[in-house]
């Protein structure tokens, strides 16, 4: 990050940070006395600016004040049991706007226990180390522990266990433990859309995964999903601090107390994202049941057109061809092509093995089966031509996901573009990319 710092701009070392010359935290705090007084004069004053992950353009600086960091957490303590025995574990981006609100926002109104991961490689020791109460987790984690618990033993042998009385109950907690997952009484997902079926296997092993939804404007806490009122496909019901209702066209629009002031130093993308009358416009497309719980359908923005003239939202259909377990990830595109594909990426170190002849023969087969079934579910117009299976990794480090995992659509996009007329003449429903 240092070369993206101006020089001008004051910096301080901690503990853990790398060796600098800066004037240490430990020190500062020894030597100048706390502010006096009340220092927060008033609630709307500018606390902090945290940019957007920028999957669909420029990041934008979303200028939070003193008091939407207040009414966040309030607000997200009546919904998510938290006080001074719970445990989390912090992995997110410290400047991300769950963490600012969980873990930074968590710890002070609590007094909790904070434990950070070192990488995603030791994640699973991370959390045996944490033993969280609350976890709070992205759907491609959520996917790796699944696929983890697979690999080591098959879907059928796991359902005939726990299927039996007693033994059964010995599973799940040891499958849960081997997670670090087994003291964990609020388990939440958020961020992108988690597959039905992962999230029926994870209610089997007796871990109910609820979907909240928010975005850094509204500082992550819009909808949650509250126990015994979850229903899958939905992202919960309005938070006490936010009211929730959709446009004509079907977008969601949020408004309360925890939104944002505006985008730093741009007033004109702050007057087409807010209405006069305080009304975020999320970008998202969603329908809301009978009892007011939100479901997502997809993204204004990540809409496209193939070559008949028909539009197709992508995030659903991911949602189906995720439920495919052998597969990690995947992105749907298909702009100006007759019908849409997708892409899918493999677990780390699924490829090599892949190579070989049988193994590939049996693995296209079964992806075959689930996107025939995939495409059954779907009108005409959405169903996937073909499916390409990629070699290469979507990590942080190569610049395919943002630092919360999500997929940054446009660089994917350009990175295989050059193929996908390729991929289209071969005329097979499953594709190998190898280069």
């Amino acid at each position: 990050m240092k070369p993206g710092v101006p020089a001008r701009l004051p910096c301080i070392g901690y503990p853990l940070s790398p060796p600098n010359d800066y004037p240490s935290w430990d020190a500062i705090v020894k030597g100048i006395a706390p502010l006096a007084g009340e220092p927060v004069r008033d609630g709307a004053e500018l606390s902090t600016i945290m940019y957007t992950s920028g999957t669909t353009g420029m990041p934008k600086g979303v200028m939070h004040s003193f008091g939407t960091f207040a009414w966040s957490i309030t607000s997200g303590l009546k919904r998510v049991k938290l006080d001074a025995s719970g445990r989390m574990l912090s992995y997110l981006p410290l400047a991300h706007v769950a963490e600012r609100t969980l873990v930074e926002h968590g710890l002070m109104a609590t007094g909790m226990q904070v434990f950070f991961a070192e990488s995603l490689d030791t994640f699973t020791a991370d959390l045996q180390r944490a033993r969280p109460t609350v976890f709070f987790s992205v759907p491609r984690l959520w996917v790796k522990f699944q696929q983890g618990v697979l690999a080591k033993m098959p879907p059928k042998k796991l359902n005939r266990l726990m299927s039996i009385p007693i033994l059964g109950g010995i599973v799940r907690k040891k499958i849960l433990t081997q997670l670090g997952l087994q003291h964990v009484r609020f388990a939440g997902t958020g961020a992108a859309p988690l597959p039905p079926e992962v999230m029926l296997w994870y209610r089997n092993l007796g871990l109910d995964l609820l979907e909240g939804y928010g975005m850094t404007e509204q500082f992550a806490y819009a909808t949650s999903s509250m126990p015994g009122r979850s229903r899958i496909g939905y992202v919960g019901e309005a938070t006490p601090c936010c009211e929730v209702k959709l446009s004509e066209e079907g977008e969601i629009l949020t408004r309360g107390p925890a939104h944002m002031k505006g985008y730093f130093k741009e007033p004109g993308k702050t007057a087409e994202t807010m209405t006069d009358d305080g009304w975020l416009k999320t970008g998202d497309l969603g329908v809301i049941d009978e009892i007011g719980r939100l479901r997502i359908i997809g993204r204004a923005k990540e809409q496209f057109k193939t070559s008949k003239g028909k539009y197709v939202a992508p995030a659903p259909i991911e949602g189906k061809l995720a439920a495919f377990t052998k597969i990690e990830s995947c992105l749907v595109s298909g702009v100006a092509f007759p019908q849409p594909f997708a892409l899918a990426m493999l677990p780390l170190g699924a490829w090599d093995p892949l190579k070989e002849p049988a193994a590939r023969k049996a693995f296209t087969e079964e992806l075959n089966a689930h996107l025939k079934a995939v495409n059954e579910q779907l009108d005409p117009h959405e169903r996937l031509d073909f499916v390409a299976v990629v070699p290469e990794q979507w990590t942080v480090e190569s610049g395919f996901v943002t630092p919360t995992l999500k997929i940054k659509r446009n660089v994917v996009e350009k990175f295989y573009g050059d193929q996908f007329a390729t991929w289209a003449k071969r005329r097979q429903t499953v594709v190998w990319h190898d280069a």
